[in-house]
């Protein structure tokens, strides 16, 4: 990230004469009247992440959801599929998903070449029992004569061990 220094300086302080002391003094002024800036948008008020009154959070007050190993997402709770059949149309996975919940967003990735599907899709619930229903139910299920194989699209990272080295 790139500082910027603001530089206030009048014309009327910085008189240009041949001997060092008045250069030493107009130095000295200069420098009083530079503010060094850093961040996005230089804005001074803002000095830690609590004063953000309407910080974006994502709620994990649910207690089914603490002992699990799934990550929710900025919107809802993201299922991937794999093992999809290539010639398997949205409204298949739609109608297979849809039994145990709203479906808030499904996405089919199509192959270029082929305009076949590449053989997984993302399913978005909005509340995390009926993303973990489906989960349950569909992981190792047939979808079109094809085994299907459902897990968390994102997974909470696993926590590090600081191991202290003895030299």
């Amino acid at each position: 990230m790139a500082d910027i220094l603001d530089l206030d300086i009048r014309t009327d302080d910085m008189v240009i004469e041949d001997d060092g002391i008045e250069d030493e003094v107009n130095i000295v002024k200069l420098k009083e009247n530079v503010r060094k800036r850093k961040g996005r948008g230089f804005n001074s008020q803002m000095t830690s992440r609590e004063a953000i009154e309407n910080f974006e959070t994502i709620d994990t007050s649910e207690p089914d959801v603490l002992d699990c190993d799934a990550q929710r997402s900025v919107e809802g709770w993201i299922l991937m599929v794999t093992g999809v059949h290539e010639e398997a149309h949205e409204d298949d996975v739609h109608g297979r998903f849809s039994d145990y919940g709203t479906i808030k967003n499904l996405h089919l990735n199509l192959d270029r070449r082929t305009g076949f599907l590449k053989g997984y899709a993302l399913v978005e619930y909005e509340r995390f029992e009926d993303a973990q229903a489906a989960k349950t139910a569909l992981d190792g299920a047939e979808l079109l004569g094809n085994k299907i194989s459902v897990d968390w699209a994102f997974m909470k990272k696993p926590l590090k061990i600081r191991r202290s080295r003895r030299h």
